[in-house]
């Protein structure tokens, strides 16, 4: 079992032959955990949004490369090397076909395929399997270490007494334990700034009503729930002082893919002279494309916009439009957190400064 003494997040648990993932698509009513028995499931899981958020889904698709190499072994104990390595090849390609927008899963199954392309210098499929989980470990600990870096550095951003806008949930579940914009909210709240934040329900799944409010009121941080389309109207009253938001990609130049919506309120919050502000890690950031309109955005079941968790609330023959994503420009932006240090505009320049890229 190992994977350095086993302290895992609530929500991802390994237990050396089982990743156990809590399923997110039940929250907050019902705590209900699945059990991953082999890498088709944990896809699925992916698929399903029952485990989401960019971060998230890196440290996921690592445990299932893991997974998938745990259940060859036990399963054939003396299979050859090149035989294993065909078979993670097979679950890499599933991962990466499961969520296209997240670039934090390419980026943990890219890690992972590394290893498998070196297989010839590991000579068995055991020490094989024991590199690809201290790899494992590697990614998830990294993760909540730079979630933990950037949300220092955030919370110097927020002043006291500030009242949050933010989209979707971009918290502890999203991640391998502690958050991205909502790690900077949990870090302002611990250095009591008596900070307060207005959460987005996130339609068509209710990210925002059924997980951020969730995690934030069991912070006791004051929360209040809206609908998305009462943000403008809060903003005009002077309701709002910054909109924080996390990410699923981020292009070279600035650019930002999140959830869809995020665009909108880029767009508000820059015609009331609000500041917009994207808290992501470095795994987030893809330097391979110049800007957004190279990043895949992914399309869902047109079923997602025609219900409102499982009930139908339309025509059921209407047609529906469901992209999960949209991109905010990085003109839109007034800085990018991240565990670097804060990243001002020009984006562009300071990224390639930040990052050395």
């Amino acid at each position: 079992m190992d994977i350095r003494n086993n302290t895992f997040s609530p929500h991802i648990h390994w237990t050396g032959s089982t990743l156990i993932l809590l399923d997110q698509s039940r929250l907050p009513g019902e705590i209900t955990y699945i059990n991953c028995c082999e890498s088709g499931q944990v896809v699925e899981a992916i698929k399903r949004m029952q485990v989401r958020g960019a971060p998230a889904l890196g440290a996921v698709a690592a445990f299932a490369i893991l997974l998938a190499a745990r259940t060859a072994i036990d399963r054939t104990p003396q299979i050859e090397i090149q035989e294993l390595c065909h078979l993670l090849r097979d679950t890499a390609h599933q991962l990466k076909t499961s969520r296209p927008t997240a670039v934090n899963l390419f980026w943990a199954v890219d890690r992972m395929l590394r290893l498998v392309d070196q297989a010839d210098l590991f000579q068995t499929a055991n020490v094989l399997f024991e590199n690809l989980h201290d790899e494992t470990w590697d990614i998830y600990q990294e993760d909540l270490a730079m979630n933990k870096r950037l949300s220092d550095f955030g919370q110097q951003l927020i002043l006291p007494n500030s009242r949050i806008l933010t989209h979707c949930n971009a918290g502890a579940l999203a991640t391998t334990g502690w958050g991205t914009a909502l790690g900077v909210v949990k870090a302002a709240h611990q250095a009591s700034k008596n900070i307060s934040v207005w959460a987005t329900e996130t339609r068509p799944l209710l990210q925002g009503a059924r997980l951020t409010v969730w995690e934030l009121l069991k912070h006791n941080i004051p929360t209040t729930l809206i609908t998305d389309n009462m943000a403008g109207f809060l903003m005009k009253l002077g309701k709002i002082d910054l909109v924080l938001v996390g990410a699923d990609r981020i292009a070279r130049n600035g650019d930002v893919a999140n959830k869809i919506g995020t665009y909108t309120l880029a767009v508000l919050a820059k015609a009331h002279q609000i500041p917009f502000y994207v808290a992501a890690p470095e795994s987030t950031i893809d330097f391979s494309i110049a800007d957004g309109s190279f990043i895949p955005i992914e399309e869902r079941n047109p079923d997602e916009v025609r219900t409102c968790m499982g009930t139908l609330v339309t025509c059921p023959d209407v047609d529906a439009y469901n992209p999960a994503f949209d991109i905010t420009p990085a003109e839109l932006i007034t800085a990018l957190i991240t565990d670097r240090g804060i990243v001002s505009p020009p984006l562009a320049e300071s990224l390639r400064q930040t990052f050395g890229t």
